[in-house]
């Protein structure tokens, strides 16, 4: 399946009031499969199950009831009261219906659960994450596993949530999930890219023009080229100023080496877009900025492009630099950091990282573009569309130049004719994947994930199931 349904809190009461059954007759089996993951997974025969008042903690008093007919030591904890010394906690605090920070005594409960030093399985959500959102206003449970029941919830899929929730396990207790808005990306969505033929040739397999480097900075493009040869594909040419052109030439043997008109600082300038829209006259897609440089010419440059590139434009790094949104008929994909982010909606660093989820809607709302915001929980969204989520994202991958083998990979999706919202999610998934597949020790280099995309594209962990 190439995407899971990713459910909000009332999407979640929607599936519920569905259910055939009684909410008592949900209760149990919700209640009873957690008692299932914890009596699985965790040896220690003490548990104590933190119960609050709502439907979330009437799944945590039959999680109880499960447990000691399995002959375990339950304490059953209610109005806060001391949590013992148990092998494992069970949070059945809050549930999905947390919209705000938790209250003051519930907080205090919420730390007491985090400094036990004990593993935890949520219940549905860690307490203190928003179902719907992922944010965490106030104290939130870290837990060591969510169990959830249906379908997973957004909340565990966006970050900061998603760094509360641990391990998802997915409970199915029968609820069917109706409509619903956002998704899950899977390993499956490489199976949409098209691949080569009998009857391919280098132009028809795909060709992607990379457009950037200035002094320093050469490395951008070219992991920008090596990428889209690794995605496989069939034809790549480099626009690069000319001061540049040399250590290109050198150091990037595959591609189609370009010069381009360059100021005294070895920036690309604004009359370089004829060449460039030369070139792409002869490409399916362009990457536009990975080492680009900033200075009014270079902004102006691509202001330019955007405007005349009649081929969907993957715009990255330097690209991004002061952008106000721009009218174009071709597909455009953006592929910030939270830091690129906070510039363009002009907001703090912190305000995207607290808020990712409507931060990238914002985004897409503004550019009229589809957006893709890095990190652990790599988000795609398109105007008027629900969000997709890849999690495919390792820690290895903070180092520079990932970026810009990730825009490379995208850039060769789009030019293979995917759709810009398949072909940014696709290669959200391949980069992650690639990660994994590379990442057995320490000191990851970007450069490393170019073998590793070969081996994630023809299959290997195909099988690695997200948030698992």
């Amino acid at each position: 399946m190439t995407f899971l349904p990713l459910l909000t809190a009332d999407e979640t009461r929607a599936a519920e009031e569905a259910h055939a059954g009684s909410l008592a007759d949900l209760m149990e089996l919700a209640g009873r499969a957690v008692a299932e993951v914890v009596a699985t997974r965790f040896s220690g025969k003490k548990v104590t199950v933190v119960c609050g008042v709502g439907n979330n903690g009437g799944d945590g008093r039959v999680c109880a009831r499960a447990l000691k007919e399995r002959w375990r030591d339950v304490t059953l904890v209610e109005g806060f009261g001391e949590l013992g010394q148990p092998d494992v906690i069970v949070d059945a605090l809050l549930g999905i219906g947390l919209r705000e920070a938790p209250r003051e005594d519930v907080a205090r409960m919420i730390e007491r659960i985090n400094a036990a030093g004990k593993p935890v399985v949520s219940i549905d959500v860690p307490s203190g994450v928003n179902a719907s959102t992922g944010e965490v206003e106030g104290a939130a449970v870290r837990a060591t596993v969510t169990v959830t029941f249906g379908a997973a919830k957004l909340g565990l899929a966006v970050a900061p949530g998603r760094f509360h929730a641990g391990s998802v396990h997915i409970a199915p207790i029968g609820l069917e999930p109706a409509a619903h808005e956002h998704r899950l990306v899977t390993a499956a969505v490489l199976d949409q890219i098209p691949r080569k033929s009998g009857a391919s040739t280098k132009y028809s397999a795909g060709s992607v023009l990379v457009v950037g480097g200035s002094p320093g900075l050469t490395g951008a493009p070219m992991l920008a080229s090596l990428a889209a040869f690794r995605a496989d594909a069939g034809y790549v040419i480099v626009a690069v100023p000319e001061s540049s052109l040399r250590v290109v030439e050198t150091g990037l043997l595959e591609a189609v080496k370009w010069g381009l008109p360059e100021d005294a600082s070895g920036r690309l300038l604004p009359r370089a877009a004829e060449p460039i829209l030369e070139a792409a006259e002869r490409t399916n897609a362009v990457v536009l900025g990975p080492g680009l440089g900033r200075s009014e010419g270079t902004r102006d440059l691509v202001r330019m492009l955007l405007e005349r590139l009649p081929v969907p434009v993957v715009l990255d790094a330097d690209g991004l630099w002061r952008l106000e949104p721009f009218e174009r008929s071709a597909p455009t994909i953006l592929t910030p950091h939270s830091g690129e982010l906070s510039r363009l909606l002009g907001v703090e660093r912190d305000e995207i990282e607290a808020h990712r989820l409507d931060s990238v809607r914002r985004a897409a709302s503004r550019f009229g573009a589809t957006v893709l915001l890095k990190g652990a929980d790599t988000l795609i969204a398109e105007p008027r569309q629900g969000v997709l989520v890849a999690a495919y994202g390792q820690p290895s991958l903070a180092t520079a130049g990932t970026g810009d083998v990730l825009s490379g990979v995208i850039g060769a999706f789009a030019a293979r004719g995917l759709e810009p919202g398949l072909a940014a999610a696709a290669g959200a998934v391949a980069h992650g994947l690639a990660s994994r597949i590379a990442d057995p020790q320490p000191g990851l280099v970007a450069s490393d994930l170019l073998p590793a995309l070969r081996r994630a594209l023809g299959g290997e962990r195909r099988d690695d199931i997200p948030l698992a």
